[in-house]
Protein backbone atom coordinates (compact mmCIF):
# COMPACT_ATOMS: atom_id res chain seq x y z
CA UNK A 1 0.00 0.00 0.00
CA UNK A 2 1.52 3.28 -1.23
CA UNK A 3 2.18 6.02 1.99
CA UNK A 4 0.68 9.50 0.58
CA UNK A 5 2.89 12.22 1.55
CA UNK A 6 1.39 15.48 2.31
CA UNK A 7 2.43 18.66 0.66
CA UNK A 8 1.10 22.18 0.50
CA UNK A 9 -0.17 22.22 -3.38
CA UNK A 10 -0.09 26.10 -3.14
CA UNK A 11 2.14 28.16 -0.91
CA UNK A 12 1.30 31.44 -2.22
CA UNK A 13 -2.18 30.76 -0.90
CA UNK A 14 -1.60 28.70 2.22
CA UNK A 15 -4.45 29.27 4.97
CA UNK A 16 -3.75 31.31 8.05
CA UNK A 17 -5.93 31.63 11.18
CA UNK A 18 -7.97 35.02 11.02
CA UNK A 19 -8.02 37.75 13.84
CA UNK A 20 -11.80 37.09 14.09
CA UNK A 21 -13.50 34.11 15.44
CA UNK A 22 -15.14 31.25 13.42
CA UNK A 23 -14.50 27.79 13.17
CA UNK A 24 -15.88 24.34 12.07
CA UNK A 25 -15.66 21.45 14.10
CA UNK A 26 -14.57 18.35 12.44
CA UNK A 27 -16.74 16.17 14.54
CA UNK A 28 -19.27 17.79 12.15
CA UNK A 29 -18.52 14.88 9.40
CA UNK A 30 -16.76 12.09 12.04
CA UNK A 31 -19.50 12.20 14.58
CA UNK A 32 -21.73 12.23 11.06
CA UNK A 33 -23.50 15.56 12.34
CA UNK A 34 -24.39 16.62 8.64
CA UNK A 35 -24.73 12.74 7.18
CA UNK A 36 -28.58 13.09 5.39
CA UNK A 37 -28.91 16.72 5.38
CA UNK A 38 -30.19 19.02 2.94
CA UNK A 39 -27.92 21.41 0.92
CA UNK A 40 -30.20 23.95 2.25
CA UNK A 41 -29.50 23.09 5.95
CA UNK A 42 -25.79 22.85 5.06
CA UNK A 43 -25.69 26.23 3.61
CA UNK A 44 -27.45 27.70 6.29
CA UNK A 45 -25.33 25.88 8.86
CA UNK A 46 -22.08 27.12 7.38
CA UNK A 47 -23.02 30.79 7.39
CA UNK A 48 -24.01 30.57 10.81
CA UNK A 49 -21.14 28.61 11.71
CA UNK A 50 -19.17 32.00 9.65
CA UNK A 51 -20.93 34.47 11.42
CA UNK A 52 -21.40 33.18 14.35
CA UNK A 53 -19.61 34.71 17.93
CA UNK A 54 -17.27 32.41 20.11
CA UNK A 55 -20.85 31.36 22.38
CA UNK A 56 -22.14 30.48 18.82
CA UNK A 57 -24.51 33.69 18.80
CA UNK A 58 -25.28 35.91 15.38
CA UNK A 59 -29.07 37.68 14.98
CA UNK A 60 -28.91 38.11 10.36
CA UNK A 61 -32.70 38.68 9.70
CA UNK A 62 -34.03 36.16 7.15
CA UNK A 63 -34.22 38.99 4.78
CA UNK A 64 -29.87 39.18 5.03
CA UNK A 65 -29.65 35.98 5.01
CA UNK A 66 -31.60 35.42 2.06
CA UNK A 67 -29.64 38.78 0.35
CA UNK A 68 -26.49 36.36 0.85
CA UNK A 69 -27.59 32.58 0.44
CA UNK A 70 -29.70 31.40 -2.44
CA UNK A 71 -32.71 30.45 -0.37
CA UNK A 72 -36.21 31.91 -0.54
CA UNK A 73 -38.41 32.18 2.41
CA UNK A 74 -39.75 28.82 2.41
CA UNK A 75 -36.51 27.19 2.00
CA UNK A 76 -34.54 29.27 4.79
CA UNK A 77 -37.72 27.87 6.71
CA UNK A 78 -37.31 24.22 6.23
CA UNK A 79 -32.73 24.42 6.38
CA UNK A 80 -33.64 26.10 9.86
CA UNK A 81 -36.14 23.18 11.04
CA UNK A 82 -33.61 21.00 9.95
CA UNK A 83 -30.75 22.09 11.71
CA UNK A 84 -32.99 22.23 14.69
CA UNK A 85 -34.23 18.91 14.26
CA UNK A 86 -30.55 17.97 14.23
CA UNK A 87 -29.94 19.18 17.35
CA UNK A 88 -27.41 21.60 15.62
CA UNK A 89 -28.95 25.51 16.10
CA UNK A 90 -31.34 26.53 18.14
CA UNK A 91 -33.59 29.82 17.11
CA UNK A 92 -35.28 32.68 19.07
CA UNK A 93 -36.04 35.39 16.65
CA UNK A 94 -33.58 36.90 15.73
CA UNK A 95 -30.96 35.14 17.60
CA UNK A 96 -29.35 31.90 16.47
CA UNK A 97 -27.11 29.75 18.24
CA UNK A 98 -24.75 27.20 16.99
CA UNK A 99 -25.21 24.74 19.46
CA UNK A 100 -22.03 22.04 21.13
CA UNK A 101 -21.85 19.05 19.50
CA UNK A 102 -20.53 17.94 22.31
CA UNK A 103 -22.86 14.35 24.43
CA UNK A 104 -26.06 15.87 24.94
CA UNK A 105 -28.40 14.94 28.11
CA UNK A 106 -31.99 15.74 27.20
CA UNK A 107 -32.64 15.91 31.34
CA UNK A 108 -30.60 18.80 31.37
CA UNK A 109 -31.87 20.19 28.34
CA UNK A 110 -35.25 20.10 29.18
CA UNK A 111 -35.04 21.64 33.05
CA UNK A 112 -33.09 24.63 31.24
CA UNK A 113 -36.02 24.50 28.85
CA UNK A 114 -38.72 24.97 31.80
CA UNK A 115 -36.61 27.58 33.60
CA UNK A 116 -36.82 29.70 30.86
CA UNK A 117 -40.13 28.21 29.27
CA UNK A 118 -41.42 31.88 28.64
CA UNK A 119 -38.95 33.25 25.94
CA UNK A 120 -38.27 30.38 23.86
CA UNK A 121 -40.68 29.84 20.90
CA UNK A 122 -41.96 26.84 19.28
CA UNK A 123 -38.71 26.11 17.30
CA UNK A 124 -36.67 25.38 20.50
CA UNK A 125 -38.51 23.65 22.82
CA UNK A 126 -39.12 19.64 22.50
CA UNK A 127 -36.31 17.03 22.58
CA UNK A 128 -33.81 17.71 20.38
CA UNK A 129 -34.57 14.78 17.33
CA UNK A 130 -31.39 13.52 16.12
CA UNK A 131 -29.16 13.42 18.42
CA UNK A 132 -27.19 10.16 19.12
CA UNK A 133 -27.13 9.17 22.40
CA UNK A 134 -25.18 6.44 24.40
CA UNK A 135 -27.01 3.33 25.68
CA UNK A 136 -25.19 4.60 28.56
CA UNK A 137 -27.70 8.08 28.93
CA UNK A 138 -30.72 6.63 27.37
CA UNK A 139 -30.80 3.99 30.41
CA UNK A 140 -30.45 6.93 32.98
CA UNK A 141 -33.11 8.82 31.10
CA UNK A 142 -35.44 6.05 31.74
CA UNK A 143 -34.34 5.89 35.64
CA UNK A 144 -35.04 9.40 35.44
CA UNK A 145 -38.85 9.23 33.91
CA UNK A 146 -39.81 5.83 35.80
Amino acid sequence: MAVIRKRVLCPEQLRHVPEQFSWIDHRLVRDRHIAGRSAEALALYLFLLTVADGQGLSYYSDAGIGKLLPLDAPALVRARQELIRAGLIAYEKPLYQVLSLDEFDPATARSLRSEHSGSKTAETNGPRLGVPQTLGQIIREMGRLA
